[in-house]
């Protein structure tokens, strides 16, 4: 697909991640980004979906729009982020294909795995068992929209695609500690502790689990890689290949601000899936997505964007 001329929507591309999507866009000639506000359209409601389509008549929908957050929202919300998360991606497929829109892309969870999913994760084990339970209700709903993209694909002829990408992080990411995932976390509680010259940092789990980050900036490039490149029905990863313990990750983000009192790991609370790391070559195949930002270099310049902010 040439995104030359294209009227594009992008959902949540306000956010974290849709702001930069936007500017890539943009950068590769798109003739109109189309941005709609959450205050404006409540995308959990039909009538709302068909009536944003029907005003911006869109060619391409990008939808990234969510309602998420890290282990402890995760498990305040489950509730509310199967629900939302749900209407907000069955509507809008379908008001897509009622519309006549061109191509969806849906950005889906590394958390619809299943718990226990062999490392690499391959895409092929999306459906060998249940996700981990704390993010259970989230993954599940996500991955219900893989389920009607391809029987939209069967039925309609509808051109629907569905990316898997790992946790993301870098400027401008939730550093709400209620809210955020593990890295923005991580960094405001160091940056914090140092500042405050407080003595002990406490972070949850036993720090045994491990994780695949992504920085937002090579997200954003294989969104739409893979918009203008990629057609198929099958789902594809999208992650940096690299697995890092917590613990690692723990000791990197302190070492990076310079933090020199004491952690202290609290093993009442969840770690999470045990392990995360994506085979991504079928992204490297089918759209020729490979990351380019190192976890290292991504984190300084994550904690330098926070530090900037004076908080």
């Amino acid at each position: 697909m040439d995104l030359a001329g294209q009227r594009i929507l992008v959902t949540g591309g306000a956010g974290f991640l849709g702001r930069r999507v936007v500017h890539e866009l943009e950068r590769r000639g798109a003739g109109e980004v189309m941005v709609p506000r959450r205050r404006d359209f409540d995308l959990t409601r039909q009538d709302v979906a068909e009536r944003l389509l029907g005003s911006g008549h869109p060619e391409v929908i990008i939808h990234l729009a969510a309602e998420v957050g890290g282990i402890g929202a995760n498990r305040a919300n489950p509730g509310r982020f199967f629900y939302a998360n749900m209407a907000m991606g069955l509507h809008l497929i379908e008001a897509a294909r009622r519309a006549g829109v061109d191509k969806f892309v849906q950005v889906g969870t590394v958390c619809a795995y299943p718990k226990h999913t062999p490392v690499p994760f391959r895409e092929e084990h999306l459906w060998d068992g249940y996700p981990e339970e704390t993010n259970a209700p989230y993954g599940i709903a996500k991955k219900a929209l893989l389920v009607m993209l391809q029987a939209y694909r069967q039925q309609y002829g509808m051109n629907g695609i569905y990316l898997l990408p790992v946790n993301l992080y870098g400027p401008g990411d939730n550093f709400d500690l209620e809210a955020s995932h593990v890295i923005p976390a991580l960094i405001r509680k160091f940056a914090t502790a140092r500042r405050d010259g407080l003595p002990h940092v406490e972070v949850w789990g036993s720090g045994s689990a491990s994780r695949e980050f992504l920085y937002v900036d090579d997200a954003a490039r294989a969104i739409v890689d893979a918009t203008e490149r990629y057609d198929g029905p099958e789902p594809v990863n999208v992650g940096s290949g690299r697995e890092i313990t917590i613990r690692r990750l723990v000791d990197l983000i302190a070492g990076l601000i310079g933090y020199q009192g004491t952690i202290r790991w609290d093993a009442t609370k969840p770690d999470g899936q045990p392990r995360r790391m994506l085979n991504t070559s079928r992204a490297r195949r089918l759209f020729g997505f490979e990351a380019e930002v190192e976890l290292e270099d991504g984190l300084h310049r994550t904690i330098e964007w926070w530090e900037r902010q004076g908080t």
